[in-house]
C-alpha cells in the first residue's frame, strides 16, 4: 500500500491486506463481524442438518447429510482459525453455544439478527422432517453459492483464499440437495410436500441477503469487503432458484 494513499482508496482500487498487523481498527471490526456471521451460520446449519440424518430415507441420503454436516463444520473451523489470528476467543465456539437452538416454526424475524450469535436469520428456524430439510438445503445452498462467490473477492487475502477453497464444496452440497429433491418429487405426494416447504423457506432464505439499499453495504464496499449490492445478489438467487424449481415442476 502506498504511504500516501488513504487506505479506503487503496481498498476501493482493489488493494488487499494480508496480516492482522496492517489492518485499521474499523476494518478489523467489520472483518471480524463478517467472519463471525459465516462461522456462526455454518455451525448452526451443521447442527440443524445433524438432527435430520436419522430422517433420511436411505443410506445414500444419510451419507450425503453426514457429509454436509462434516464439511460445514470444517468450513467454520477454517474461518475460525483466521479469527483466532485477530485474537478472537475461538475456544468458545467449540462447545459453549447452543448451535441447535431454534425459534418457533411460525416465527418470522425477517433479516433481523437475534441475540447470542451472528448466524443469518434463516438458521434460527427449525427443520421439520426430511423433505423440509432437503428443500431448505437446495434453496439456502443456492444462496450460499452466490454469497460465497461475492466473498471470494474480500480484500483480506487470507480469508478470500479460504472462501475460494470452500466454494466448490458448498456448491456440491446444493447438488446433493437437488439430487434428493428429484427423488422426492418422483414419490407419491412428494411434489405437494416439496411445494409446501418451498413456500415456507423461500422468503426466509431471501431475507438472508439483507436489506435493499443497505447503508452497511456501503461501509463494507469502501473497505473492499463487499462488491455487489444485496438486491443484485438476491436477483441472481431468484433467477437461479426459478431455473432449478422449473426443471422439477415445483414453481
Amino acid at each position: 500500500m502506498s504511504d500516501t494513499m488513504p487506505i479506503e482508496e487503496y481498498l476501493l482500487k482493489g488493494g488487499a491486506l494480508t496480516s492482522p498487523d496492517n489492518v485499521p481498527p474499523r476494518y478489523r471490526g467489520e472483518l471480524l463481524r463478517l467472519m463471525a456471521s459465516f462461522v456462526d451460520s455454518e455451525l448452526a446449519g451443521a447442527a440443524g442438518f445433524a438432527d435430520t440424518i436419522n430422517d433420511a430415507p436411505g443410506i445414500k441420503e444419510r451419507i450425503a447429510s453426514a457429509k454436509i454436516v462434516l464439511e460445514k463444520t470444517d468450513h467454520a473451523g477454517r474461518v475460525l482459525d483466521i479469527m483466532g489470528s485477530f485474537g478472537a476467543d475461538t475456544g468458545r465456539y467449540a462447545v459453549h453455544h447452543p448451535w441447535d437452538a431454534r425459534l418457533a416454526r411460525a416465527t418470522d424475524i425477517g433479516a433481523a439478527r437475534q441475540s447470542g450469535d451472528m448466524r443469518l436469520s434463516v438458521f434460527h428456524y427449525p427443520l421439520q422432517g426430511w423433505v423440509d430439510a432437503v428443500v431448505m438445503n437446495v434453496l439456502m445452498g443456492s444462496a450460499s453459492a452466490i454469497q460465497l462467490r461475492e466473498l471470494t473477492h474480500v480484500s483480506y487475502q487470507p480469508l478470500a483464499e479460504v472462501f475460494r477453497a470452500i466454494l466448490p464444496r458448498e456448491a456440491h452440497h446444493t447438488e446433493l440437495g437437488v439430487e434428493g429433491l428429484k427423488r422426492i418429487v418422483q414419490s407419491e405426494d412428494g411434489t405437494t410436500a416439496a411445494r409446501a416447504a418451498i413456500s415456507y423457506w423461500r422468503p426466509r432464505v431471501a431475507a438472508s441477503f439483507g436489506l435493499s439499499g443497505s447503508a452497511r453495504y456501503e461501509t463494507l464496499a469502501r473497505f473492499g469487503l463487499r462488491h455487489t449490492p444485496n438486491e443484485a445478489l438476491l436477483s441472481q438467487w431468484q433467477a437461479a432458484v426459478d431455473e432449478q424449481l422449473n426443471a422439477l415442476n415445483l414453481n
